[in-house]
C-alpha cells in the first residue's frame, strides 16, 4: 500500500488538496457550510496555536474568493461539494481581503508597524486591477499608490482595511469577505516587548471602521489564540460572533476527532499505536468536542512511518518560547507552586474563567494567568460549575506533551535559581560529611522549589545534580556504569587529592521510612560496588551519601 504524504507544515489549502502532492488531508470543509448557517456577521475564532487557523482561511478563501475561480475544482470530492446547492451558490462569488498577521512580532513598535504596512501593501498588490475601475476618483488612486509603496501616512494606514473593502465592492458590484489570520500576533508580541499600548491603538483603528460601519462587508472571519478583550479593540461591535474554546459551534473544525485519527492510523497501519497518541498528544476539549493537537499527531505518525523516532515526543513545545508557563513559574507564590504540583502529579485545580482578556493584566493576578493558560491550550476543562455571578472550571493537564512542556520550564526555572543561591553552606556540609546540615540545606530548597514527585527518583535525581553542578574544582557526572550496576550521582574533583563522592538517591513512600531508605541507598553502594572506578583512578578519600526523599524532605547517611 502506497501511504499518502503527511502535510507537516502545510497551510496553503490549494497545495493540501492537489492531487499531485498525495497529502493525507482530514477534511474540514464542512465549516464553510456552517459558516453560512451559524456564522454573524463578523466571526473571531480563538484556538491555540497550531491546531490549523491558518489552513482554514485558506480553504475559506479559496472557496469564497472571486479571484480564485481557476482553483474550483481544488474543492472536488471534499465534503462541501455534497451538500445542498445553496451552499455552492456562494462558490468564488466575493471579493475577498486576506491578510495574516503572522511575523509582525518585532522587538520595537517601529519594526512591527514596518511589517504591519508591508502586509497591507501585498494586499493591495494582488488587486492590483482596481486602479483601472472608471469610478474610481484621482485622489483614491493616488491613496492606492503610495499605500502600495509603503508612502502612505500612519492614519491612511489605519483607513485602509475599510477604503480596500470600499473599492472592491464597487468594483465588483459585490459585498466583502475580510480574513485575517493570527490577530493577536502583534499585541502578543507588543505585550512581551513593551509597546502594547502603541500597538492596540493601531490594531484598534485598524479593525474599527471596517468591522463595525462598512456598508461594504459580506463577513469577516477573525482568527486568533486569544479573545482579546472586546472593549480593548472591538469597541462597539455589537454583532461580534466570538467562537472560543468554550462554544459547542465548530467544535470539530480545528483539531482532529478521535474518529479522524482512527482513520489515519488505520491508513498508515498503525493502530498499534492508538493509546499511545492518546496520552500523548489527545485531550483538548473545544465545546463538548475532545481533539488532538493536528501539529503534534501529523509529526508523531511521521517519525513513526519514517523510522526516524519510534518514542513519542513533544512536537509542540519547539513551536514557541512558552513564554506564559515562564511567566507562571516566576511569579508564583506557595500556593500556586502547591497547584502547579498537583497538575504534574495528575491532579486538578479549580479556577474562574473569565473570556475578556487583556494582555496588560496576564501578570496582575495568578487568576489571570490560569485563564491565558487555559484559553491557550495549556489546561483543559474537566468540569463546570458556577460560583455565584462567575463560571469556575476544575482544570488539569491535557496530556503527557503538555506535562512535559511545563517539568522542562520548571528544570530550567529551578538552574537559574540555584545559579542565583549562595550554595557555600551546602558544598561545605557535603566536603565535611555534615549529613544535618545538608540535610537542613536541601529541605529548605525543596521547600522553595516546584516538584514533580510523579517522576519519583528522576526529580531527585535532577534536583541533586542542579545543585551540586556549580561545585568549583568538581565533575559532576550521573548514572556513570561503575561497578555492577548504575551509581546515582559521581561527583570527583578536578584533582586527584581531592575527596570524590557518590550519592545514591531513594523515595521513601511514608515520612517514617525515610532514615530506613537512605540507609538502603547507602548499602547498595557498596553491595553494587560504584567506588570500584573511583579506587582504580586513585581517588584518596571517597564518601559515600545515601539520600532518601519524601515529598519535600530527606534524609541524608554517608559513610567515609
Amino acid at each position: 500500500m502506497k501511504y499518502k504524504a503527511l502535510p507537516i507544515g502545510v497551510e496553503n489549502f490549494e497545495q493540501m488538496v492537489e492531487k499531485e502532492q498525495n497529502y493525507y488531508y482530514v477534511d474540514k470543509t464542512l465549516m464553510i457550510r456552517d459558516l453560512l448557517d451559524k456564522g454573524g456577521y463578523v466571526n473571531l475564532f480563538t484556538r491555540p496555536r497550531r491546531f490549523g487557523k491558518s489552513l482554514s482561511i485558506s480553504m475559506i478563501q479559496y472557496f469564497f474568493d472571486k479571484q480564485m475561480i481557476d482553483k474550483k475544482h481544488a474543492f472536488d470530492g471534499l465534503k462541501i461539494l455534497e451538500e445542498d446547492a445553496k451552499y455552492l451558490e456562494h462558490q468564488n462569488r466575493y471579493p475577498v481581503i486576506k491578510m495574516t498577521l503572522k511575523g509582525t512580532g518585532m522587538r520595537k513598535f517601529e519594526s512591527a508597524f514596518k511589517k504591519l504596512i508591508e502586509k497591507i501593501s501585498a494586499e493591495y498588490k494582488r488587486h492590483l486591477y482596481l486602479l483601472s475601475c472608471d469610478e474610481m476618483l484621482a485622489s483614491e488612486r493616488e491613496l492606492y499608490q503610495k499605500i502600495i509603496e509603503k508612502k502612505a501616512s500612519y492614519e491612511e494606514y489605519t483607513n485602509s482595511l475599510m477604503g480596500l473593502s470600499n473599492y472592491l465592492e464597487r468594483y465588483h458590484q459585490e459585498k466583502v469577505i475580510i480574513l485575517i489570520d493570527e490577530y493577536d500576533v502583534p499585541l502578543e508580541k507588543a505585550h512581551f516587548n513593551g509597546y502594547y499600548e502603541e500597538m492596540i491603538e493601531f490594531i484598534r483603528s485598524f479593525f474599527d471602521d471596517a468591522l463595525k460601519t462598512n456598508d461594504s462587508l459580506k463577513f469577516a472571519v477573525i482568527t486568533g489564540c486569544l479573545r482579546v478583550s472586546k472593549e480593548s479593540i472591538f469597541t462597539g461591535l455589537n454583532n461580534l460572533n466570538i467562537v472560543s474554546i468554550l462554544s459547542d459551534s465548530f467544535g470539530e473544525c480545528f483539531g482532529f476527532t478521535q474518529v479522524e485519527v482512527d482513520a489515519m492510523l488505520a491508513h498508515y497501519e498503525l493502530t498499534a499505536k492508538t493509546d499511545e497518541m492518546r496520552d500523548w498528544y489527545n485531550g483538548y476539549l473545544f465545546g463538548e468536542t475532545t481533539v488532538y493537537n493536528p501539529w503534534s499527531s501529523i509529526k508523531y505518525l511521521y517519525d513513526q512511518i519514517h523510522g526516524k523516532i519510534y518514542l513519542p515526543i513533544p512536537h509542540w513545545s519547539n513551536t514557541s518560547s512558552n513564554a506564559i508557563i515562564k511567566d507562571l513559574i516566576e511569579i508564583s507564590d506557595n500556593e500556586a507552586k502547591k497547584e502547579i504540583e498537583m497538575l504534574i502529579a495528575g491532579g486538578t485545580i479549580t479556577k474562574p474563567i473569565n473570556e475578556d482578556i487583556v494582555y496588560a493584566e496576564i501578570k496582575e493576578s495568578m487568576d489571570n494567568l490560569w485563564n491565558f493558560l487555559y484559553f491557550t491550550g495549556y489546561l483543559k476543562k474537566v468540569s463546570k460549575a458556577q460560583v455565584g455571578v462567575h463560571n469556575h472550571f476544575e482544570l488539569e493537564i491535557p496530556n503527557k506533551e503538555i506535562k512535559y512542556i511545563y517539568e522542562k520550564q520548571i528544570m530550567t526555572w529551578f538552574n537559574k535559581r540555584v545559579e542565583m543561591t549562595d550554595l557555600k553552606p551546602l558544598y561545605t556540609a557535603l566536603l565535611e560529611k555534615d549529613a544535618l546540615t545538608l540535610a537542613d540545606e536541601l529541605n529548605e530548597t525543596l521547600v522553595e522549589t516546584i516538584s514533580f514527585m510523579d517522576s519519583h527518583e528522576n526529580f531527585y535525581h535532577g534536583f541533586l545534580t542542579g545543585m551540586f553542578r556549580g561545585m568549583k574544582g568538581y565533575l559532576v557526572k550521573s548514572n556513570r556504569e561503575s561497578g555492577n550496576g548504575r551509581g546515582d550521582i559521581f561527583i570527583r574533583g578536578v584533582s586527584m587529592r581531592k575527596p570524590a563522592i557518590v550519592i545514591e538517591v531513594k523515595v521513601a513512600k511514608r515520612m517514617q521510612d525515610l532514615e530506613k531508605e537512605s540507609q538502603i541507598a547507602l548499602d547498595q553502594i557498596e553491595e553494587k560496588k560504584y567506588v570500584e572506578e573511583l579506587n582504580q583512578e586513585g581517588y584518596r578519600e571517597i564518601i559515600k551519601y545515601g539520600i532518601a526523599f519524601y515529598r519535600k524532605d530527606c534524609d541524608v547517611r554517608f559513610e567515609k
